[in-house]
C-alpha cells in the first residue's frame, strides 16, 4: 500500500495561469506543484486510513497552532462525515497546542510548547502538523506528550520535507499527504494556508512570507478551549 505522494526535485510543476490565484499572490508566484484538488483528495483518503487505524476508541485531535489549522480543519471534517455515517462511532475531542521554535528564519535554542497536555492521559491522541522539515518540533512535543502518559499517539503531516539534514523525528509516511524531496538549487516556500496551492515563490514573496511567518510569531493569542463533537 502506497503513502504519501513524493514530489521529486525534478519536478517542474505547473504553470500558474492554468489555476484561480488570487492577485495579491499573482506576482509573487512562479509555479504550482501541488494542486488543490489534489491535496483535497489525498486529505479525504488519509481520512479513511485513520479512522480505520484509530476509529475503536475516543480519539483527542491535537492541532500543531498556527500552521497547521487549516489542513486540520479540512482533515477533522472528513473524519467526521466518516464517523457519523459509518456503522460505528466514536467520541472526536479536538484541542490545540502551539509550538515556538523559529524566529527570523532561525531556530532558537530553546522549544516552547504552549497547552494543556495534562487531559491527554490515557487518551488516543492524533497530531496533526502542516509540514515537518528536521522533526525537531515534533520530537519536543512527542517528548512531552509522553510524560503525561497518552494510550496511542499518531503524527499526521500534510507534507514531510526529505531532508539529509535531520538529527530530530522522522514520521511514519502512512499518515502523511505528499513527500517533499529538498531541493538543493532551489528556494521553495510552500504555502497551503495562504493560497490552496504549493508554489514555488519568487525571492519577494518569500521576503512577505518571511514577515508575516514573523508577525504571527510575535502576536499573542490565546488557545481555544477543547471541543468534543
Amino acid at each position: 500500500m502506497a503513502h504519501g505522494l513524493q514530489i521529486k526535485d525534478e519536478e517542474s510543476g505547473y504553470n500558474k495561469n492554468l489555476f484561480c490565484i488570487p492577485k495579491h499572490y499573482e506576482e509573487d508566484l512562479e509555479r504550482v506543484f501541488i494542486p488543490h484538488g489534489l491535496i483535497l483528495d489525498r486529505t479525504e483518503r488519509l481520512a479513511r486510513d485513520i479512522m480505520q487505524d484509530m476509529g475503536n476508541n475516543h480519539i483527542v485531535a491535537l492541532c500543531v497552532l498556527k500552521g497547521g489549522y487549516k489542513f486540520f480543519a479540512d482533515l477533522l471534517d472528513h473524519i467526521k462525515a466518516l464517523n457519523q455515517n459509518g456503522d460505528k462511532s466514536v467520541p472526536i475531542t479536538v484541542d490545540f497546542v502551539r509550538i515556538k521554535s523559529y524566529c527570523k528564519d532561525t531556530p532558537t535554542e530553546k522549544i516552547s510548547i504552549v497547552g494543556e497536555l495534562s487531559t491527554l492521559n490515557g487518551k488516543n491522541v492524533l497530531v496533526v502538523e502542516d509540514i515537518i522539515k528536521t522533526g525537531r518540533t515534533m520530537k519536543a512535543l512527542l517528548s512531552k506528550l509522553k510524560d503525561n502518559e497518552p494510550k496511542m499517539v499518531k503524527v499526521v503531516s500534510l507534507l514531510i520535507k526529505r531532508t539529509y539534514r535531520s538529527p530530530g523525528y522522522r514520521p511514519d509516511c502512512k499518515y502523511c499527504i505528499f513527500l517533499l524531496i529538498q531541493n538543493k538549487t532551489s528556494s521553495f516556500h510552500f504555502m497551503p494556508l495562504f493560497i490552496n496551492e504549493n508554489s514555488c515563490v519568487f525571492q519577494e514573496g518569500q521576503k512577505k512570507l518571511r514577515k508575516n511567518i514573523y508577525k504571527c510569531l510575535k502576536a499573542d493569542s490565546q488557545l481555544s478551549p477543547a471541543v468534543t463533537f
